[in-house]
């Protein structure tokens, strides 16, 4: 189990105006529900939450809030987490409250391993389809991630959910024909060469057109020709 100790403290001032106030001042404002509780308004700093974060605090770390000026803590994770799209800054945390003994649903991310047969030797391509899935257990049990080995994997075969390896106490909330990866042939976009052979056969098939004068001018010419004829 990951688990990693951050000091929180009571978040007096509620509203816009006041989560201002508390991130200009480098802090962070976050909530602390679940477990039957109340929910609990508090902030921490954003320095050292966005330290622990980097030293590997991943979507299912545990989390020991402690109370700052209390020996009060409580084990928690992340269940929602706000940054700012141009700074990149922390901006709001969601903290769930857990309790160690009782089993709970997340989710887990698969890693995959090995070059497929089909993709070295038959001209295939990997479609990594289902990349998390769905377990219960108990946080202390909780996998860090799946590693599915896709060397054997031929064009046309595939790997599912029922394949996944579980660790003891680990039980998979996904159906077991839902397919993780497959091995499947590159499939190549047509050439647009139909519109361009129609475009050659309209353009082959347009009539000659023949320029004649008026019916009378035909008269006329006619009538010229032979009376030069008779001339001679």
């Amino acid at each position: 189990m990951s688990q990693m100790t951050i000091e929180v403290e009571k978040r007096e001032g509620m509203g816009k105006n006041a989560n201002r106030r508390t991130r200009a001042a480098g802090e962070v404002p976050a909530v602390v529900y679940g477990a039957g509780k109340d929910s609990l308004a508090v902030k921490l700093n954003r320095k050292t939450l966005t330290e622990t974060l980097k030293k590997g605090g991943g979507e299912n770390t545990i989390f020991l809030l402690q109370l700052a000026g209390t020996d009060q803590s409580r084990h928690a994770m992340i269940r929602d987490m706000q940054v700012d799209p141009v700074s990149r800054k922390i901006v709001h945390v969601d903290f769930q409250r857990i309790v160690l003994t009782e089993k709970i649903r997340v989710q887990v991310p698969i890693e995959l391993t090995g070059l497929a047969y089909g993709v070295k030797n038959e001209g295939a391509m990997i479609d990594f389809v289902t990349r998390q899935v769905h377990v219960e257990c108990l946080p202390t049990d909780i996998p860090p991630h799946f590693t599915v080995d896709v060397t054997e994997l031929h064009v046309n075969q595939h790997i599912e959910a029922k394949d996944l390896v579980l660790p003891a106490g680990v039980e998979l909330q996904e159906e077991l024909d839902r397919v993780i990866v497959a091995c499947s042939h590159i499939k190549v976009a047509a050439e647009p060469e139909a519109a361009a052979d129609t475009l050659l056969e309209d353009k082959a098939a347009e009539p000659e057109v023949i320029k004649k004068g008026k019916p009378e001018d035909d008269e006329k010419a006619e009538k010229a020709e032979k009376g030069d004829k008779k001339s001679k």
